[in-house]
């Protein structure tokens, strides 16, 4: 439990756990005309948390580390403080913030005693963060929140009750045609690795999570490819109606399509593997109800998805496009981390060139925006998503027991 490094390291970049953070969210600050550069402090939001829907239409800007959010920190009780924080704070001072806040609470008869700051999945995995790790925001998983905890409450903090049960229901992609929804992921990747500095690629191919300086840019590109993974497989298993659910699933296969046709394989692959997810691929009798043209086009793209040959089949298809192109950005990264030889050094100069390339020009939608595009793009831009794999496949046995 209590904070060794490694726990926050291997924590921050696992395939499945690297994902937004729900805890980060915005609130704008009301906008003065007297000068520009008010404006240009605002608050800005993190990720996806966003409270008014003209803060999430904007287009996104790369974070820096002096960029200031607004945070929820829960106690044990799952009641909590809001604070402000620059994006690359250090624990310890985001820990005298909420101590500060504690003291002139209400709720809180005793003077909080020695906290430490805990990340907490849906899933209710914990790691404890030591007073000195900084920018822990951009880290943590789409479902995470921080926690502040005496260390004898650390065992007992559990996920709030909101990621533990899940509603089913109607999902609002049945509204929304395949075509947005393709159009709108493939915007936002493309503002989301726009953002990505060249630098960031190369201090996260040196460093890891252990780097000074973290690339949040790069951190939050990565969370997002696990968002839409879980995602498909959020609405999918919401589904009650097996019609509608192989509707759901022909739709996801031809926003795959349409992504890769728009040179976006972040979401591209990102949407596969989220169809891969054994929650969902053992779905059977949704997936007999797939017309053969979806399964056949369906078990194309799950082999470019294949990594055997070192990913032959993706790397020869990121050959064959010009720019832009939006790549998926575990597998630019994949195999550069381990080795400090000059082949190495070879590699990442070679990564680098292709960050420039596939950047080369700017990407141009020739599409012509519905009324209903404001819509799509805010549910695009704020994914509500289940990423606790468990509650999935529970999801997914009882809407399909094994012997159906």
């Amino acid at each position: 439990g209590g904070g060794g490094g490694g726990g926050v390291n291997s924590y921050a970049r696992s395939s499945s756990d690297a994902k937004t953070d729900e805890t980060v969210y915005c609130v704008s600050l009301s906008s003065s005309e007297e000068d520009k550069e008010i404006r240009k402090k605002q608050v800005r939001p993190l990720f996806r948390h966003f409270r008014r829907i003209d803060a999430c239409l904007q287009p996104r800007e790369a974070f820096r580390g002096s960029d200031e959010i607004f945070c929820r920190v829960y106690t044990p009780d799952h009641s909590y403080v809001t604070i402000r924080s620059r994006l690359s704070c250090r624990v310890g001072e985001i820990l005298a913030l909420v101590r500060e806040k504690l003291q002139y609470s209400e709720d809180q008869p005793t003077q909080p005693g020695n906290l430490l700051l805990v990340a907490v999945t849906s899933a209710g995995e914990k790691t404890a963060f030591r007073p000195s790790d900084e920018a822990v925001f951009t880290t943590l998983g789409v479902n995470t929140h921080l926690f502040a905890c005496e260390p004898s409450e650390l065992e007992s903090l559990l996920p709030l009750p909101e990621e533990i049960h899940w509603s089913p229901g109607d999902s609002k992609l049945h509204d929304m045609s395949a075509e947005e929804v393709a159009t709108q992921l493939v915007v936002f990747d493309w503002e989301l690795f726009s953002c990505v500095h060249e630098v960031e690629f190369v201090c996260y191919v040196f460093h890891g999570e252990q780097a000074r300086w973290r690339p949040l840019n790069l951190e939050l590109v990565l969370q997002r490819c696990s968002e839409v993974q879980h995602w498909v497989a959020t609405e999918i298993l919401q589904c009650q109606s097996l019609p509608k659910r192989v509707q759901l699933l022909r739709k996801f296969i031809k926003i795959a399509a349409l992504c890769k046709q728009q040179q976006d394989l972040l979401s591209f692959l990102a949407v596969v593997l989220g169809l891969d997810n054994p929650a969902v691929s053992r779905l059977r009798l949704t997936w007999e109800g797939l017309p053969g043209k979806f399964r056949k086009q369906f078990q194309q793209f799950e082999s470019i998805a294949d990594p055997s040959r070192n990913h032959k089949s993706y790397r020869d298809l990121m050959g064959s496009l010009r720019p832009p192109l939006i790549p998926f950005t575990p597998l630019l990264l994949k195999g550069e981390t381990d080795r400090h030889t000059h082949t190495h050094y070879t590699h990442i100069a070679e990564m680098v060139r292709s960050i420039r390339r596939y950047r080369s020009s700017q990407l141009a939608l020739d599409t012509e925006p519905s009324p209903s595009h404001l819509q799509t793009k805010a549910y695009i831009r704020q994914l509500q998503v289940i990423d606790n794999q468990n509650l999935l496949f529970e999801m997914s046995c009882k809407m399909e027991p094994k012997d159906m």
